[in-house]
C-alpha cells in the first residue's frame, strides 16, 4: 500500500469524500430494490438522474405480491402525497429522433399526467449538439445515493441467475433477454456530494437552484442490504463537455489513463462498449511491456440493437485487433458472459466496471467510447484502498463479479485466484461449457468494416462543429474549381445563419412555448375532419422546414392528432416534403456556393455524399449534427443524387416516426389482443422493414462491385 496515490482531486476527480457504508448492487434485482426501499425512506429530496427514465418500469417484481407493486410514475406520485416535505426531480436526457423505437414515447406528458405536484420531470436538454445527457444516479436526503450503468427503465431487471427464460423479465408486455448492470450505493459525505453535482445539473436545466436538505433524523440505509465496503473515501468522477460557457471537464478519461498507467499485476475491466482511442492506446502500451499487468475485458458478445452491432460493433473490432496484435506476452484475455442454453446466446452487459490490482475499484455511468471521455456528461464513483480490511472487499467483489459470470460458486473463484495469484489462469481453470465466459471473435463483416467510418465520427470526443464533423468525415480535397459569386454566397450565408437563428430560438427562447406540442395538438384538432387534412399537415412539415421548427414536435402532435395509420403516413409525407424542398433550396444555391461559405470541407463533405450515397445520407440522419433543415440545405448543395437523399432521409427517419405513431401501440395490441387482423398487419410492417432493409444491402453491395469494375477497366 506504499504505492503513489491513483486517486487525486482536481486532476482525475472532483472530489473524494467520507462514506460509512458502500454497497455493490450486482443486477437489477438487487438494485431495484435496495432503491424502493430507500425512496420509501425519502423525507425531503429525491433527485433522479437518467439517459432514460422510464414511467412505467416496475422496481419490484419477485412473486405475485409484488406484481402489483405500483409503476414508477404512481410510486412516486404516492410518495410525494405520503411526505408532505418531500420534493421529488426527475431529469431525462431530451433524446433525439433514433432512440424513438427503444423509449417511452412521450415521456414529459406521461410523467404530467395525474402525478403529484411536487413530482417535477424535465427533459434535459443543455448539452452541446451531439451530445447526451448519460449520467445514471439517485440522490436521496443528501443521505443515500446510487450511481452506477442502471437506468430506471425498461428490459434492465434481472437476477443475477441470468435464467434463459424468467416471466418476471417483461416489460410492457415484452419479454426481453438477461441483463447484467451494476449499481454502487454510499452514504454519509459522499451522498451529499452527489446531491450537489444532482442540484447542479437541474440549475443548468431549469436555472432554479435549489437549497441541500436538512440531516435526516432517522437512518436512511435500506435494511437488508449488507455493506460491502465500510470507512472508506469515494470520489466523485466527471465529464462535462464545453458548452455554454461552461468549461470542459474530463476526470473520466484522466482516471482511466492514471489507472491504467498505476496497475502492476492486473486490470479488470467490464464495459458496453470499447471504441474509445485513448484508453485502447493506453492498454496497448501496457501489453507492448513485458513487466506489464494481466489485462483482462468482459464486454457483450454484440451491441444491443442492429444498429449499435453495425456501426459501434464495429469500432470495438477495430480495437480489439489493435490490442491483440500488441499482445506480445500473452497477458491479454477478452470474453463475453454466455448464457446456460442452447446455441451461443449471450446476457446482455452493460456494467461499467473497473478494478486495478484490488487496490483501485470504479463504478459508474462511463463507456469506454470517446464520447464518454468528452461529449456526453457521465458520472462514475472510485474507492481507493489505503488498507487491507478495504482492498480485501475489493477482491471479494471482483471474485463475485467473475463467479457470476462463470457459472461458479463465488468461494471457488477466490480460492483459484489464491492459489496461482493470476487473473487469466484462474478464469481459464474455471470455464468450462453452459454458463461461462467465452473468448470473444472480434472479426467482423467485411462489407460493415469497409462502409462503417472512424470512430471520430460515429463516437466523437468532444463537441464537433459541423464543419469540423465535414472535415472528419472526409478524407480528400478533390480541388473543385471554384465558379461561385458573390450573390450567392451572400445568399446562402444569410440563409444558413438565419436557420442557426431560428433553431436556437425554438429551443432556448419563449417562441418555442408559444409554437408548443399543445398548441400544434389543438390546431391539428380543429382540422382533424377536414378533407384538405393530409395536405394541412404537409403544408405545416414543409413551414417547419423553412423556419427550422423542431421536426420531432411535428411528428409528435401528429401522432396526438390523428389515427396511428394516418399518423404515420402523414408524417412521413411531411418529413419527406420539408425534406425536398430544402434540399431543392440548397441545389439552386448550389455547390460551389456552399464551398463559398465553409471552404473545401465543404466541398469534401460532397464529394463523400457522392461516393457512399445512402449510407452517407443515413449517417446524418443518425447523428444529430446539426439542425434537419440545415442537414437538408447541405445535402442539397452537394454531389448527391436526390434518389440516394430521398432514400435515405426515408430510411434514417422512417423508423423513429414509426415508432412513434404505430410501431408502439399496434405492437401492444398485436401481442395483448392477438387476433388475425393485428397479426397480419404487425407482420406485413415487420416484413416491409426487413425486405427494405434486405434490399438496401444488396442494392449497395452490387453498386459497390460495380464501382470495383470500373476501377479494374479503367
Amino acid at each position: 500500500m506504499e504505492d503513489k496515490k491513483i486517486l487525486q482531486p482536481g486532476r482525475n476527480c472532483w472530489r473524494i469524500a467520507p462514506c460509512r457504508r458502500a454497497a455493490l448492487l450486482v443486477d437489477g434485482e438487487a438494485y431495484f430494490s435496495a432503491l424502493a426501499s430507500a425512496l420509501g425512506r425519502a423525507k425531503y429530496s429525491v433527485f433522479i438522474l437518467g439517459w432514460d427514465i422510464d414511467s412505467r418500469i416496475r422496481l419490484l417484481r419477485n412473486g405475485k405480491r409484488d406484481y402489483h407493486f405500483p409503476p414508477l410514475r404512481e410510486f412516486l406520485s404516492r410518495l410525494a402525497s405520503r411526505r408532505p416535505l418531500l420534493k421529488i426531480q426527475v431529469l431525462d436526457w431530451d433524446f433525439v429522433m433514433l432512440y424513438a423505437l427503444e423509449r417511452e414515447t412521450l415521456p414529459f406528458f406521461k410523467f404530467a399526467w395525474n402525478t403529484h405536484r411536487r413530482v417535477r420531470f424535465r427533459l434535459d436538454d443543455r448539452h452541446p449538439v451531439g451530445g447526451a445527457h448519460h449520467q445514471k444516479a439517485v440522490v436521496i436526503d443528501d443521505s443515500i445515493a446510487f450511481v452506477g450503468g442502471f437506468d430506471l427503465a425498461g428490459c434492465r431487471w434481472d437476477t443475477s441467475e441470468h435464467l434463459p427464460e424468467d416471466p418476471r423479465r417483461c416489460d410492457h408486455g415484452l419479454a426481453y433477454g438477461p441483463f447484467h448492470d451494476v449499481q454502487m450505493m454510499v452514504d454519509g459525505a459522499a451522498a451529499s456530494v452527489l446531491g450537489d453535482l444532482a442540484r447542479a445539473r437541474w440549475k443548468r436545466r431549469t436555472g432554479e437552484m435549489l437549497d441541500p436538505p436538512p440531516d435526516p433524523i432517522d437512518d436512511p440505509w435500506p435494511p437488508g442490504v449488507r455493506p460491502d465496503l465500510t470507512d472508506v473515501r469515494v470520489a466523485v468522477v466527471r465529464t462535462m463537455p464545453a458548452y455554454n460557457g461552461h468549461a470542459e471537464i474530463r476526470e473520466v478519461e484522466t482516471l482511466y489513463l492514471d489507472s491504467i498507467a498505476a496497475a502492476r499485476f492486473f486490470i479488470y475491466i467490464e464495459n458496453q462498449f470499447f471504441t474509445s482511442a485513448v484508453v485502447g492506446d493506453a492498454l496497448t502500451a501496457r501489453l507492448q511491456q513485458e513487466d506489464g499487468p494481466e489485462i483482462v475485458l468482459v464486454f457483450p458478445k454484440e451491441c444491443s440493437g442492429w444498429l449499435e452491432e453495425s456501426t459501434m460493433g464495429v469500432l470495438r473490432a477495430r480495437m480489439l485487433r489493435q490490442l491483440l496484435e500488441a499482445d506480445r506476452f500473452g497477458k491479454l484475455r477478452v470474453y463475453y458472459p454466455r448464457m446456460d442454453a442452447p446455441g451461443e446466446k449471450s446476457i446482455n452487459l452493460h456494467s461499467k466496471i473497473m478494478i486495478v490490482d484490488d487496490r483501485l475499484l470504479r463504478v459508474g455511468s462511463a463507456n469506454l467510447s470517446n464520447r464518454s471521455m468528452g461529449l456526453d456528461t457521465e458520472c462514475d464513483l472510485a474507492v481507493e484502498a489505503d488498507n487491507n480490511e478495504t482492498r480485501l472487499s475489493i477482491g471479494e467483489f471482483r471474485s463475485r463479479l467473475l463467479a457470476e459470470h462463470l457459472g461458479v460458486p463465488p468461494g471457488d473463484f477466490a480460492r483459484a485466484f489464491n492459489e496461482g495469484e493470476s487473473l487469466i489462469e484462474a478464469i481459464e481453470a474455471l470455464r468450462g461449457p453452459g454458463r461461462s465466459l467465452a473468448p470473444l471473435d472480434p472479426r467482423k463483416d467485411k462489407w460493415f468494416d469497409q462502409i462503417v467510418p472512424e470512430a471520430q465520427i460515429l463516437d466523437p470526443e468532444r463537441p464537433m462543429p459541423f464543419e469540423e464533423f465535414v472535415e472528419e468525415i472526409v478524407s480528400r480535397d478533390v480541388g473543385e474549381k471554384d465558379t461561385g459569386k458573390k450573390r450567392r454566397w451572400a445568399l446562402l450565408a444569410g440563409f444558413a445563419l438565419a436557420m442557426l437563428a431560428l433553431s436556437a430560438a425554438w429551443r432556448w427562447t419563449p417562441l418555442g412555448e408559444w409554437v408548443s406540442l399543445d398548441v400544434l395538438r389543438a390546431w391539428g384538432v380543429a382540422v382533424r375532419g377536414s378533407p384538405w387534412a393530409p395536405a394541412l399537415v404537409v403544408a405545416l412539415f414543409v413551414l417547419g422546414g423553412i423556419v427550422v421548427f423542431p421536426v420531432t414536435v411535428l411528428i409528435f402532435a401528429t401522432a396526438l392528432t390523428f389515427a396511428p395509420l394516418q399518423a404515420f403516413f402523414y408524417a412521413l409525407a411531411g418529413v419527406l416534403a420539408s425534406a425536398a424542398l430544402t434540399y431543392a433550396g440548397g441545389h439552386f444555391l448550389g455547390r460551389d456556393t456552399v464551398r463559398r461559405l465553409a471552404g473545401a470541407k465543404i466541398n469534401r463533405l460532397s464529394q463523400q455524399l457522392a461516393q457512399r450515397g445512402v449510407i452517407a445520407v443515413l449517417l446524418v440522419r443518425f447523428l444529430p449534427i446539426a439542425p434537419f433543415s440545415i442537414v437538408n440545405l447541405v445535402a442539397g448543395a452537394s454531389h448527391i443524387h436526390f434518389r440516394d437523399y430521398f432514400l435515405g432521409t426515408m430510411l434514417g427517419m422512417g423508423p423513429g416516426i414509426l415508432a412513434i405513431t404505430i410501431f408502439e401501440n399496434r405492437l401492444r395490441i398485436a401481442l395483448t389482443e392477438p387476433e388475425p387482423a393485428n397479426i397480419v398487419f404487425l407482420g406485413i410492417v415487420l416484413l416491409a422493414i426487413g425486405g427494405g432493409i434486405l434490399y438496401l444491402r444488396r442494392w449497395l453491395s452490387g453498386k459497390k462491385r460495380g464501382e470495383g469494375d470500373e476501377m479494374e477497366r479503367g
